[in-house]
């Protein structure tokens, strides 16, 4: 593990846009059984694919239909809360960073690490506005 004060710009970077982080695994728990649909970025110190991943997070939330919900883990970090995020995202193995969108508790999206790794930000954020705009419709127009 980092500390924390070495953790706390990558943090930042995705709290400042208004992600809620989850750092217990039953913060994942209340997060999930929220109605509507709820992204989970799994960030990370990666800095070859986290570093696009978390402004990209920032450039989709500019979009007129987002997710109702929008929360983060920390791989690596906040390890129960990664571990229960993880569980909820059927069928994918680990990856770091990966964003998912779960609506009403069941996952429909998945980016994951081999998605985002040598994109750069604006390529990201459009393939999250597109998923926003198919998974999120319950979402209000910002």
């Amino acid at each position: 593990m980092y500390p924390e004060p070495l953790l706390a710009p990558m943090r930042q970077e995705l709290t400042r846009f208004g992600v809620e982080e989850l750092r217990t695994a039953a913060d994942v728990d209340a997060a999930v059984a929220r109605p509507g649909t709820t992204m989970i970025v799994v960030n990370s110190v990666c800095g070859c694919a986290a570093r696009n991943a978390r402004p990209a997070v920032g450039m989709a939330l500019q979009a007129a239909v987002k997710p109702t919900h929008v929360t983060t883990v920390f791989a690596g970090q906040d390890r129960d809360a990664t571990e229960r995020a993880r569980s909820y995202f059927t069928g994918y193995p680990p990856s770091s960073p990966a964003i998912a969108l779960l609506k009403d508790g069941k996952l429909v999206y998945m980016m994951e690490r081999w998605q985002i790794e040598g994109r750069d930000a604006g390529t990201i954020a459009g393939e999250l506005r597109q998923a926003f705009e198919q998974f999120a419709g319950d979402a209000q127009p910002a």
